[in-house]
């Protein structure tokens, strides 16, 4: 084996979340915690002893593959978002999806276990990771070891700020209806947009298209007016994929 291929990984899981697509994942975890998000774990990991004294934890360590940007590579410098999506910094001083191995760590409160007939799966909160993202391995989170409040956080100190979230009427009958399947779907939406999903370089600046989001089984159809985020529709995500306005960064 040569120095440069060190390991062969396998995933261990595969995450089941509400974002269908890279656009709108929060780009940190726990911004968004009203969201279900569950991993199953995949052959031969799917043992229930592989499990054994997790649930003494509040919090684990997810290391992922962004495995929708491989393809795409890596570049030694990237923008992040936190510095306004022009200025370039070395990408080991960032938390891109473009690396030279494409991994990534979050860290998430599991609220249990279930074993059902469909596999083995961890019940989640605050997952920040787009549906069908492959698990490479679990950890648990240790405070004592893994929190240092008085740690430097460089160009991103603290969260980012959020914008306020309002919903048209046709939206708020829309979120009635989807009450009874999804009773948190009013807040998760106010989570998730209210983080302005949109590219950084467009946050700065007067925008007044729409846009559209895969959330859950919907197209979520939005507008930003006045700086505060306008739902316009939550439309079944089958009948409307048209109105959907990819944006990618």
């Amino acid at each position: 084996m040569s120095q440069t291929a060190l390991h062969q990984l396998q995933a261990v899981g595969r995450i089941h979340s509400p974002y269908k697509e890279k656009f709108s994942v929060p780009r940190q975890p726990g911004l968004v915690t009203a969201g279900e998000a569950r991993l199953q774990l995949l052959p031969p990991f799917d043992d229930p002893l592989t499990l054994e004294g997790i649930t003494q934890f509040s919090h684990l360590w997810l290391l992922f593959v962004f495995h929708e940007c491989l393809e795409q590579g890596w570049q030694p410098r990237v923008r992040p978002p936190r510095l306004g999506g022009n200025q370039k910094v070395g990408v080991f001083a960032t938390r891109s999806p473009f690396r030279p191995n494409g991994l990534g760590l979050s860290v998430v409160r599991l609220l249990g276990v279930t074993q059902a007939a469909d596999g083995l799966w961890l019940e989640l909160e605050g997952v920040d990771l787009v549906d069908g993202t492959p698990i490479v391995d679990i950890k648990p989170y240790v405070p004592f070891a893994d929190s240092l409040p008085a740690a430097d956080g460089g160009f991103a100190p603290a969260p980012p700020a959020t914008r306020e979230v309002s919903f048209t009427p046709e939206a708020q009958a829309q979120l009635a209806q989807a009450r009874a399947q999804h009773p948190t779907l009013e807040t998760f939406l106010v989570q998730v947009l209210g983080q302005d999903p949109r590219p950084a370089y467009k946050q700065q600046a007067e925008d007044a298209r729409e846009y559209g989001v895969h959330l859950y089984d919907y197209n979520v159809r939005w507008q930003v007016q006045a700086g505060r985020i306008q739902v316009l529709a939550i439309d079944p995500w089958q009948q409307s994929p048209d109105k959907t306005i990819e944006v990618t960064e």
